[in-house]
């Protein structure tokens, strides 16, 4: 490898300070670092930018793709839970994204899913028990075993899901946790079993809690949950205790920007810099053990040029001693593309006729549960109206709101789940997608049975995908990997999935992100009413529900 070295303003996340300097780089490792009382103070070098919590999977992206347009923002490693395509897929699928992820510019760290399923009232196309998860804890590439979703089964002390943790505590491996709207005794006691950090917050209360109690909290800022804001004042209260991190990033959204945006706002928020620099490199880095570079004599080469980290602007971003983004471009030849022939996948289900969407009426005076999506957050709201009826099924009301929400069985031959939902507003038209967390069955909201059975059998017929009916047309967006990823690059992807999300606004759906949006509306351990494979869920009794009240 060449010999090199870059002068600025230094940021030295170990002391704790900036300094003008010159970093020296040999075969790939920081040789030494001198301070310069002539370097340029217009560019800052620091230790390259980890996301501390992500699922590859959501940006639609492989890990390849995925680290290719990470890079360009001054992304080097990111923590990733692979627990999606592991619900598709189980062993084979974690295995796939590691062999991926070896043709990534950036490093990618995975962690065992501990919930495959989320939970026990779905349908998903694999189970983990504690003999899966050891195997992959036994797995080099995997270092930390990912969010504990079951936190009821924590909790309660569910000895299926207790002897998934003892496995990890049994082989010294950090446990992620997942503890949305948990507080009090209960968080107490599932903090108790060993789970050190959290990602779920939505309140500053919530994070206080936890960090309170020895956990640390990772600041979420993703394409549908967007906790930073309510969150930042913790990085001024208790920076040692924060990482930053995306959990679930479209491809649009990581075409403008990954890590690197958090950590400008953070210090637009008031945070000092070198706390929001240390929330994207130190912090993680020791908690998880990573074979990342902070920067240091002796460490990997692993490091971001920058304008300003006030501006965010990368420059370059170097890993392993080799610059593998400058000036918006990922510079590293791009890895083959994927043949067909070798996307796995896990798809059996035939085309769907619009009568399986029907849905009975009740009796006369009788209410439903709907389910409220809020912009910006996994969490949902839930309440009870009169529906519309007729010809003796309730049907779609767009003058209320009132859409008909679908969850169809991907694994095998099922009846379909039906339910309604506010604040997509449709007018007319359908969105379904494949990408349906965790389980990844098809999930869809439309206006009308005719258009949802449109959309669906769109996405059935590529074994995969996001569609959009609208206006006569349907919009494809193809992921023949597990139904969850494309073969495509950020940009060609990003492109595909801007169409879509600008059809669904043009036909009356204010999300700033629909898809993201839908895609949550089938994770059943977010609270609060939900909509699985068999039926409606709510999460706060952590039991199915009726439709009709």
């Amino acid at each position: 490898m060449s010999t090199f070295s870059h002068q600025g303003i230094v940021a030295d996340v170990v002391a704790g300070e900036f300094f003008p300097g010159e970093v020296f780089v040999e075969n790939g490792r920081v040789a030494r670092i001198e301070r310069r009382s002539d370097a340029p103070g217009n560019r800052v070098i620091t230790p390259g930018f980890v996301d501390a919590h992500v699922h590859v999977e959501s940006s639609l992206l492989t890990p390849a793709a995925f680290g290719r347009a990470a890079s360009v923002h001054g992304t080097v490693a990111t923590v990733s839970d692979p627990h999606e395509i592991a619900n598709v897929l189980g062993l084979d699928g974690v295995r796939w994204m590691i062999e991926d992820a070896k043709r990534s510019p950036v490093k990618i760290y995975f962690g065992a899913p501990s919930c495959v399923p989320a939970t026990p009232f779905e349908t998903a196309g694999a189970r983990f028990r504690a003999a899966e998860v050891e195997v992959l804890l036994s797995l080099p590439e995997v270092k930390y075993l990912a969010e504990v979703m079951n936190y009821p089964g924590v909790i309660f002390r569910d000895a299926e899901m207790m002897s998934i943790v003892e496995v990890a505590r049994r082989l010294g491996k950090h446990i992620d946790g997942h503890a949305p709207g948990v507080v009090g005794a209960d968080l107490e006691r599932y903090v108790s079993a060993g789970i050190e950090t959290d990602h779920e917050c939505v309140t500053l209360d919530e994070a206080r809690q936890r960090t309170a109690l020895g956990m640390f909290v990772a600041i979420r800022e993703g394409s549908a949950a967007r906790n930073f804001d309510a969150l930042a004042p913790l990085l001024r209260e208790r920076p040692e205790m924060c990482f930053l991190c995306s959990d679930d990033k479209h491809p649009d959204d990581l075409l403008l920007g990954h890590i690197n945006r958090l950590i400008s706002r953070a210090i637009a928020a008031g945070a000092a810099p070198m706390d929001a620099l240390r929330a994207a490199t130190l912090n993680p880095v020791r908690h998880y053990g990573l074979d990342t570079g902070l920067l240091q004599a002796g460490d990997p080469a692993d490091f971001a040029v920058l304008t300003s980290l006030e501006e965010g602007r990368v420059l370059e971003t170097w890993v392993g001693g080799v610059r593998a983004a400058a000036h918006g471009k990922c510079l590293l030849p791009a890895p083959a593309p994927i043949a067909m022939a070798d996307c796995p996948n896990n798809f059996s289900r035939a085309p769907c006729s619009p009568a399986d969407f029907a849905t009975p009426a009740p009796a006369d005076g009788k209410e439903i549960r709907v389910i409220t999506a809020l912009d910006g957050q996994l969490v949902t709201g839930t309440e009870t109206v009169r529906p519309r009826v007729r010809d003796g099924q309730i049907i779609a009301d767009t003058e209320r709101d009132l859409l008909k929400i679908a969850v169809v069985n991907r694994y095998s031959p099922a009846p379909v789940a039906t339910g309604f939902i506010k604040n997509f507003g449709l007018k007319s038209g359908a969105l379904a997608s494949s990408v349906a967390h965790d389980s990844h069955n098809i999930v869809a909201v439309g206006a009308d049975d005719a258009a949802l059975c449109a959309a669906v059998n769109a996405v059935i017929a590529h074994r995969g995908g996001l569609s959009g009916v609208f206006g006569g047309e349907t919009l494809v967006l193809p992921l023949p990997v597990a139904g969850l990823m494309s073969t495509g690059s950020c940009e060609t992807v990003g492109a595909a999935f801007s169409r879509l999300s600008a059809a669904a606004k043009v036909a009356g759906c204010p999300l700033r992100s629909p898809y993201m949006t839908l895609s949550f509306m089938a994770l059943l351990v977010i609270p609060h009413l939900k909509i699985g494979d068999r039926g409606l869920f709510d999460v706060g009794a952590f039991s199915p529900v009726p439709l009709i009240v």
